[in-house]
């Protein structure tokens, strides 16, 4: 099935023409100049975007009462569903000559069976090798590819509004598409529809479904996003169409190479929201830009690199954040490992402090638990509170005690929820994760579980 909702291109095209002593952006004069433009363009850039044809099995759901000695027999079947097979229509872009493809996490990151097909017909096998539904951006490994035509990445940053763009990919499964446009905005996060966050850049080129993953270009034939999304109420291409930047790209192939098979980004440690212009009069900057710091965690980097609560974070590089989106962005393509130089805004004046990119720290040690079958909740996993797992589960920085990193099928059941903090079974308090296994392997009747889940306290009592 098309994922609607989620298919929209991003593309960015510049139009460099070459003068005798350096290369200047111009603005085509004629339609003449504008088709002959683009021929060349496609034909150079077109072998490089790939048809993804993905099977996704969607497990089938238990029955309620599977495993009760009473009502098993009673309700045979009841409520239970069989597995189901979906199939997913999408593009891809190859980055490198061995078969490297980058394509969107809705298009192929849950299949089971990937099939890409090349704009000369070649068949290939793939395999997903690195992925993430937050980003919505996926890895492949096409088996047995070499000498693939494949398209550069241009950094972001150097994207300009109002360059010309071409969209390739394969809408409605028709064949490959090439659509024009240009860049509309730049820095739009939050804007797309869907479960994704980001960052994104805006084009106006008509983007639909099935060319999510497909290749948004600039005049030099050099890859500057890929297509991922449209705010559309009909479900059609309306001329907002978003892409995620190439710099992004780069760092999920880099962290690819490096045999990672899940996206790891930098930890900031702390949280915040964007200045308004409220915010800007009563801190005495100028201009509303820039996100003020709400809360540091004691091990965030910004803190060791000095920064406080109050203080204003107003570029990343040079580059400006307006969001905590963009301070995301900005960092992820860093990378762990790398430096980051961070303008600061403090009591009106600005410095800038280099800030070290780190992988939250799994420090105290989380201790995972997972029971097993001679327990109550089988299956429940659960794990000490610390920036790794806080960071996994996107939970508050002053989160502490023993979280549930996964409820398993009996405990989700009973009502517990990813990121539930137990402060007590029985009314016996829980400070460790084996105090939970403890308490769950009570041979009692009646079991009664203390929480807190988002602020909110919460009893929750259930019997065998």
């Amino acid at each position: 099935m098309f994922r609607v909702l989620l298919i929209t291109l991003g593309l960015a095209f510049s139009a460099s023409i070459s003068g005798p002593v350096a290369a200047e952006t111009k603005v085509p004069q004629s339609q003449a100049e504008i088709s002959l433009g683009f021929a060349p363009l496609v034909k150079q850039a077109a072998p490089a975007v790939v048809n993804i044809y993905a099977r996704i099995v969607t497990q089938g759901q238990p029955s309620p009462f599977a495993g009760d000695p009473f009502f098993e027999d009673l309700f045979r079947g009841f409520g239970s569903s069989r597995p189901r097979v979906q199939n997913s229509l999408g593009s891809g872009v190859i980055l490198s000559p061995d078969g490297i493809v980058v394509s969107n996490y809705h298009v192929v990151g849950q299949a089971t069976d990937i099939r890409v097909v090349t704009a000369d017909r070649h068949e290939y096998e793939a395999r997903v090798v690195l992925s993430d539904k937050e980003a919505d951006l996926a890895i492949l490994q096409l088996e047995g590819a070499q000498g693939l035509p494949y398209l550069p990445l241009r950094a972001s940053d150097h994207v300009e509004v109002g360059e010309l763009v071409l969209a390739i990919g394969n809408p409605f499964g028709v064949g490959q598409t090439v659509s024009s446009g240009i860049v509309s905005g730049l820095a739009r996060s939050g804007a797309a529809t869907g479960a994704g966050r980001g960052y994104f850049l805006q084009t106006d080129a008509p983007i639909n479904p099935g060319n999510s993953g497909g290749a948004l270009i600039d005049v030099n034939g050099a890859l500057i996003g890929i297509n991922t999304r449209i705010l559309s109420r009909s479900g059609g291409s309306n001329g907002i169409g978003f892409a995620i930047p190439a710099d992004m790209v780069a760092q999920f192939v880099e962290q690819a190479r490096a045999g990672n098979t899940q996206f790891e980004r930098p930890w900031a440690g702390m949280s915040g929201q964007p200045v308004d212009a409220d915010l800007a009069q009563s801190l005495g900057l100028d201009l509303p830009e820039g996100i003020v710091i709400s809360d540091l965690h004691p091990q965030s980097p910004f803190r060791k690199a000095g920064f406080e609560v109050g203080d204003v974070i107003a570029k990343v590089d040079g580059q400006p954040v307006n969001s905590p989106s963009e301070m995301v962005f900005r960092m992820s393509v860093q990378g762990i490992g790398a430096t980051a130089r961070v303008t600061r805004a403090r009591a009106g004046q600005s410095d800038e402090i280099v800030v070290d990119m780190i992988a939250a720290p799994d420090d105290p040690p989380a201790e995972p638990v997972t029971l097993d079958e001679k327990t109550v909740v089988p299956g429940l996993s659960v794990a000490r509170a610390n920036p790794a797992v806080i960071a996994r589960l996107g939970l508050s920085l002053a989160t502490e005690g023993v979280v549930v990193t996964d409820p398993g099928p009996y405990g989700a059941r009973a009502g517990l929820k990813p990121g539930d903090v137990i402060g007590a079974i029985n009314d016996t308090a829980v400070t460790v994760p084996g105090d939970v296994r403890r308490a769950l392997s009570d041979p009692g009747r009646r079991f009664t579980m203390d929480l807190l889940r988002r602020g909110q306290r919460l009893r929750l009592r259930f019997r065998l």
